[in-house]
């Protein structure tokens, strides 16, 4: 997701809907009621607003409709509401024919058994499967399974950093380690002025963080075989180590704690913040009136050397990937709109309008993607990026874990102490949400 906001991971329990589903939902069809010439779309909110969004995507859907005779109904939904409306529509077969998800609920929503699976003949509809990059496609459910979803945008994290804040600092060079990280923090921090922002009521954002942070450190946060993992050594060391960027070295406001939508970019175009992790952040920066001369991108820190595989990781594989509800009564005409949606001219106008890279290799090789800012984030995706977990639980460890660094940030936030031993206790919590396996 390129704007960040607390996605409704962060309030819904999918364990309450797996067993309710088990065949994609029963009563009425999805979307079109059967009728060959419409579809109805959910898209996400990519854009600064609903109304950006329905800019952007208004004349490609005029255009899909001229070339096919299909008139797509378009829903822009806000990510607050996006999953629970997914899951409602999975649980009462009422939903549209295609619609956005956000890649990290791939699999979650996979085991409902709501989507149409991409299998070979689903995918050779849309061109194939060997045109999408290999680093999106990890992010579409469960390995060794049909795909749930198909990839639409991909976007990876990166440090971005305040160019006149490094300067009036006397910082020569941005930071590639954490503990370059920290260094530059405390000498931003000073007269009303913080080294780095966070989200910390952003679960999502949370957990995006500490995943790059526990691989760095030797954990998935799940085992080989799926079962949470939450309360080992390096679990422990990986949310300590983010939270304490607040608690101990005191060069994230402790305001942050609360943040959770996209206030953290606005500190940073304010110059009240000199360093973000974030994805695809040039467009809003734009829009907050920030000129390209004044930040840098650099990729993301790793503990120590440079960014690549295992304990290299620095981003997890962001993105947004478009499905298909299995019981649409359209399904001819929702895999043309994937069709549409993913062929190299498309994705090169909708990544282009909206800061991300393309999914699809082709499209990658346009000039649009050759900016300093992209490259960096389609390096990390090329060479460092991890997909987060594919199990049926993910969006529950979105909630849980999440929650638990959201609750240490505002314990830091408070001037209270967060120790090992309270960072475990709460993990243990969050395990103890988990279903057992």
């Amino acid at each position: 997701m390129r704007r960040i906001r607390v996605a409704a991971a962060g309030a819904v329990t999918l364990s309450l809907v797996l067993t309710a589903t088990a065949c994609g939902g029963s009563g009425g069809g999805a979307g079109s009621d059967g009728d060959p010439r419409t579809l109805t779309y959910w898209a996400s909110n990519q854009g600064a607003s609903i109304e950006a969004d329905k800019k952007v995507l208004r004349p490609e859907l005029d255009k899909f409709e001229k070339e096919t005779g299909i008139k797509v109904k378009l829903e822009v939904v806000p990510w607050s509401d996006l999953l629970n409306r997914i899951l409602t529509a999975t649980t009462s077969g009422q939903g549209p024919d295609v619609l956005n998800i956000g890649n990290t609920w791939s699999a979650s929503l996979q085991s409902t058994g709501a989507l149409l699976p991409w299998n070979a003949e689903n995918f050779e509809a849309i061109g194939g499967k060997d045109r999408f990059v290999e680093s999106a496609l990890g992010s579409t459910g469960v390995r060794r399974q049909d795909p749930a979803a198909v990839p639409l945008y991909s976007m990876a994290y990166a440090l971005y950093y305040n160019k006149k804040m490094f300067a009036d600092a006397g910082i020569a060079q941005p930071p590639t380690t954490w503990d370059e990280v920290i260094a530059a923090g405390k000498k931003l921090s000073k007269d009303g002025r913080w080294g780095i922002g966070v989200e910390g009521s952003n679960l999502s954002n949370n957990i995006h963080q500490v995943f790059a942070l526990g691989k760095q450190n030797g954990t998935d946060f799940f085992t080989a075989d799926g079962k949470a993992d939450f309360t080992s050594d390096a679990a422990v060391t990986a949310v300590k180590q983010y939270v304490d960027l607040m608690a101990v070295h005191k060069i994230v406001a402790p305001g942050n704690a609360e943040y959770a939508q996209n206030q953290s970019l606005s500190d940073f175009s304010k110059d009240r913040t000199g360093m973000v992790l974030w994805q695809s952040a040039s467009a809003t920066f734009a829009s907050q009136g920030m000129n390209d001369d004044e930040w840098g991108v650099v990729p993301a820190p790793v503990l120590s050397g440079g960014p690549g595989a295992g304990a290299q990781t620095n981003s997890m594989v962001a993105g947004i990937n478009m499905a298909v509800f299995k019981n649409t009564k359209n399904l001819d005409g929702a895999r043309k709109f994937v069709k549409f949606m993913t062929s190299d001219e498309e994705q090169v106008v909708l990544n282009k309008a909206y800061g991300s890279i393309p999914p699809v290799m082709a499209a990658q090789q346009d000039p649009a993607f050759d900016g300093p800012a992209l490259k960096v984030l389609r390096d990390t995706l090329a060479t460092s990026a991890t997909a987060l977990p594919q199990v049926p639980e993910e969006s529950q460890f979105e909630t849980v874990v999440g929650t638990a660094v959201k609750e240490l940030f505002a314990e830091a936030a408070a001037g209270r102490p967060v120790t090992t031993a309270s960072v475990r206790a709460k993990l243990e919590a969050a395990q103890q949400q988990m279903p057992k396996k």
